[in-house]
């Protein structure tokens, strides 16, 4: 069974996560038999473990790993591929993690964003 991490960076203040949350409650209303589960990389939970803990549990075999991030920076560069080794060491062949690049230099979301921007002009 495949499942979905969406992996954000997490802030002190709660409602930075709304954005989030929304795109994670409208995945689960699109698709509801589809194991999803949220999780940041610092000050907001769940972490990485947890979340895959969750996934791990619902019988998921492969995971897609998509970090809500919008480039390559430090964190999708440094951060993201040791949390995902732990979790291959703690899982071994049961679960294949696979790493996407981040949301923001998927096409759609930056066909989406230049359409914002425009529609701002109009």
């Amino acid at each position: 069974m495949e499942g979905l991490l969406l992996f954000a960076h997490g802030a002190r203040d709660p409602a930075w996560a709304r954005p989030f949350e929304t795109i994670a409650e409208r995945l689960r209303a699109a698709r509801p038999g589809t194991p999803l589960a949220m999780a940041y990389l610092e000050f907001m939970s769940p972490g990485i473990e947890e979340a895959a803990e969750q996934l791990a549990a619902a019988g998921c075999t492969r995971v897609h790993v998509l970090p809500l991030f919008l480039g390559t920076g430090g964190h999708v560069r440094r951060d993201i591929p040791p949390l995902l080794d732990r979790l291959r060491e703690r899982h071994g062949d049961a679960i294949q993690w696979l790493l996407h690049a981040p949301l923001g230099e998927q096409e759609a979301v930056l066909n989406a964003i230049s359409l914002a921007c425009l529609a701002i002009l109009e």
